[in-house]
């Protein structure tokens, strides 16, 4: 199959389960309600092109249709900032945990970490209120992000990256693992 038979599938079923009849409009109506990592690459995309790592599942905020799986690049196709956003943070959340589970050093830099990424982390109340952060989980999204702003690494002394450390592990990880699935095949 040719990119445009991929394009002409993708176009079919997303205005199939869409209200609106015409691609422009159809668009507007889904949201990514999940995402699943197939390492086998096994994956067809509803658009048929297979071999997807990345398995979102879109729904329509209307009507509740469900479109699954459907790859990163057809979601691009969509035209839309705000799920391209949600793409590159469930990419990064997926190479984060991966990181973790090799047991690398994680540091609070660009290779796994956003601001958007914290932020959403935020949104999400991925930091709960506890003793250390003074009850306010905004604490700890703060710190992260001010690490994260450091131009200087070197000047981020060991304490912090202790704190650092104990935020991913305490309340970045166990999120990661509840919200992510990965098919191991």
């Amino acid at each position: 199959m040719d990119k445009k038979e991929y394009c002409e599938n993708l176009i079919k079923a997303v205005i199939d389960a869409s209200e609106a009849d015409t691609w422009d409009l159809a668009v507007l109506e889904w949201e990514i309600v999940d995402c699943t990592e197939d390492e086998s690459l096994s994956s067809q995309c509803v658009c048929q092109h297979e071999g997807l790592r990345y398995l979102y599942k879109i729904r329509n905020t209307i009507n509740k249709n469900i479109l699954f799986p459907i790859g990163s690049t057809c979601i691009k196709k969509f035209g839309r900032n705000d799920l391209d956003e949600e793409l590159s943070i469930m990419k990064q959340m997926f190479s984060l945990l991966h990181a973790v589970e090799r047991r690398e050093r994680i540091e609070l830099t660009s290779k796994y970490f956003s601001r958007k990424l914290l932020e959403y982390l935020y949104e999400k109340n991925v930091f709960m209120p506890n003793n250390y952060n003074g009850f306010d989980g905004y604490n700890d999204y703060e710190f992260l992000l001010k690490i994260f702003n450091k131009v200087n690494k070197a000047d981020i002394s060991e304490a912090q990256h202790r704190k650092t450390t104990a935020i991913i592990m305490n309340s970045i990880l166990p999120y990661l693992r509840s919200k992510l699935q990965i098919l191991k095949k």
